[in-house]
């Protein structure tokens, strides 16, 4: 498909409690949230007419502003309500929904006491955050550069758009070098996530992964523990050292955009996408669109 720029396109916004047509959905380059990183944001996927765990979605967008000390002007319901407006005016029923809200142009300094919350809602067809060929044999990841930070520091735990900077960073970096992703560790130097998705690894039946009361606890993470557990699979959650890594004989990722995705290697680590890993992926993809 060719590459069509995102302010570009045809098709309807949610922006401010109106619809707007698609290349009119702008704001000031002198934004708070441009500036600042004053920024939350959500990542959701609808499957056949249905967005999955939507008011999960909304409820963490509202907990993400609060952590940024703005509170976004719409209820759960109302948010919830314009994802499904926004992806019924633009036609779509399989589609990838992005939620915003963000400081204004009112006031442009440190200080934002000012500034006016936005929210904005955009949807677009997204079939595969990685490639689906690669996907199944596993997709590679280096070590990050940089590591998330202390929580102490940052509100790590949001899902806030300023945090996302060194993930972009690391990203870029791994796909110059012919990888699909990084593997980034937190402040300590344990594993922490990719830079989009959380990480599992497996080792003799059972799940190993990192906390995350430092880190975003993913809503596709949260659902893939409590398939694992339905079906007898013990979770293991605890700090993991990279040196760990040599003990696990497989590897995934989970995430709105990622879904299950097998990794085949970390850095000089190799795995092989086993019945576990694979398992999983097929399970989330039914229960997604309502087959299991």
């Amino acid at each position: 498909m060719a590459f069509v720029p995102f302010d570009d396109r045809d098709g309807w916004i949610w922006f401010d409690g109106e619809f707007v047509p698609w290349r009119e959905a702008k704001t000031h380059v002198l934004t708070h949230g441009l500036h600042y990183g004053s920024s939350v944001f959500e990542g959701e996927r609808m499957y056949g007419g249905e967005i999955f765990k939507l008011t999960a979605h909304s409820e963490r967008l509202k907990r993400s502003a609060e952590l940024l000390d703005f509170e976004i002007p719409y209820s759960v319901a109302e948010i919830d309500a314009a994802c499904k407006e926004t992806c019924a005016r633009n036609g779509l029923i399989d589609c990838y929904i992005r939620p915003v809200a963000y400081l204004g142009p009112e006031q442009l300094s440190v200080t934002a006491k000012n500034s006016k919350v936005h929210l904005a809602i955009a949807a677009w067809e997204w079939p595969s955050y990685f490639d689906p060929e690669v996907k199944k044999k596993g997709i590679a990841l280096e070590w990050a550069k940089w590591r998330r930070p202390d929580p102490a520091t940052a509100p790590s735990t949001a899902k806030a758009a300023g945090l996302y900077m060194i993930c972009t960073m690391s990203k870029t970096a791994a796909e110059k070098r012919g990888f699909a992703d990084a593997l980034m560790l937190d402040w300590r130097g344990y594993v922490a996530e990719a830079t989009g998705a959380n990480v599992f690894f497996v080792r003799n039946g059972a799940l190993h992964t990192p906390r995350v009361d430092h880190i975003l606890n993913g809503i596709t993470r949260q659902t893939v523990i409590e398939m694992a557990q339905a079906r007898g699979i013990e979770v293991i959650v605890r700090d993991i050292l990279p040196e760990e890594l040599g003990d696990f004989s497989e590897c995934f990722l989970t995430g709105s955009a990622a879904e299950v995705t097998p990794v085949g290697q970390v850095g000089d680590y190799r795995f092989t996408p086993g019945a576990l890993s694979l398992s999983l992926m097929d399970d989330y993809g039914k229960l997604v669109r309502g087959q299991l």
